[in-house]
């Protein structure tokens, strides 16, 4: 596949689209396959992770069905909007591209939950794995989001609490009171990236993932996947395991120990200034621990 290719992978009759920056070679190192966020986000704001592309590395984006550049199914529910789609997706893919036999996953924030999921099917080709800004469980993630809510001043607060139990989630008012909690733990830069604030735009402009399996906020979570956890499996997650993280992250440091202490074979950096993006806000120093993981198990 030539150097920055883009396109579909058929998907039961949808597509998933791809973009491979670098080249996939047979015996270079392994590619990297990156799985965003949300559920229902894009592969954009994950773009600084084109830095890994280097030394013959390829890096493999892609968004995932019912976002961005892939098929949109606003008409689709609950019962169709489910992890086992998703793993079914990314397996689809990698069969796609042909790197079946040799590669790495790097998943972050819903991604990691996905990244877990896959590697729990024990695919042979998969070298490594990297949980970035991601849980175990999502009830604890949930729980965590709340204690660092309870945190915020007492007027956001209470403009969250009132159009949460009135249900108009969906006011300017309430995004305004969420984006004081995300300045905080999910990107603490100034100036937010393009990426990442193109990102956010695409969730708003077809929220039918986003909303359907998480809920309107990263804490109002009401969603159909509330209820996932993988917890008492992760012992069966087989490969070296890199897990990152900010210390202001979203996804706390606990919610980062269970996973350490629950997978075998687990390498852990905790980025001291960032919370949930620590690939933009602390990019440099991101990419040389996970560049480094992945050469040491390629």
């Amino acid at each position: 596949m030539t150097e920055n290719s883009e396109g579909p992978a058929p998907f039961d009759g949808n597509q998933t689209w791809y973009r491979v920056v670098g080249e996939l070679l047979p015996d270079g190192p392994a590619p990297l396959v990156v799985l965003h966020g949300g559920p229902g986000a894009t592969h954009d704001y994950l773009l600084s992770l084109a830095d890994l592309a280097r030394d013959g590395r390829a890096v493999v984006f892609y968004d995932q069905l019912g976002n961005g550049n892939s098929t949109h199914l606003p008409d689709r529910g609950a019962d169709f909007w489910t992890v086992e789609l998703f793993v079914r997706e990314l397996a689809n893919l990698v069969d796609h591209l042909g790197i079946s036999g040799r590669y790495h996953v790097l998943g972050q924030s819903w991604g990691g939950f996905l990244a877990q999921e896959h590697a729990l099917t024990r695919p042979a080709g998969l070298r490594s794995l990297v949980l970035s800004n991601t849980a175990a469980s999502f009830p604890a993630f949930v729980d965590e989001a709340n204690s660092l809510r309870a945190d915020l001043p007492p007027a956001v607060e209470a403009t969250l609490r009132r159009h949460e139990e009135a249900g108009t989630t969906d006011a300017p008012e309430y995004a305004d009171a969420c984006q004081v909690f995300y300045k905080r733990h999910v990107c603490r830069l100034e100036q937010w990236p393009e990426e990442v604030t193109y990102s956010f735009a695409m969730i708003d402009e077809d929220p039918t993932v986003y909303h359907t399996m998480n809920g309107p906020s990263e804490f109002h979570v009401i969603g159909s996947i509330r209820d996932w956890q993988v917890t008492d499996r992760l012992t069966e997650i087989d490969v070296p395991t890199l897990v990152v993280s900010g210390r202001h992250d979203e996804a706390t440091p606990a919610l980062q120990e269970v996973l350490v202490a629950g997978i075998p074979q687990t390498e852990q950096m905790v980025l001291e200034e960032s919370s949930h993006l620590p690939m933009w806000e602390e990019r440099d120093a991101y990419m040389r621990a996970v560049g480094d993981f992945l050469a040491r198990h390629d």
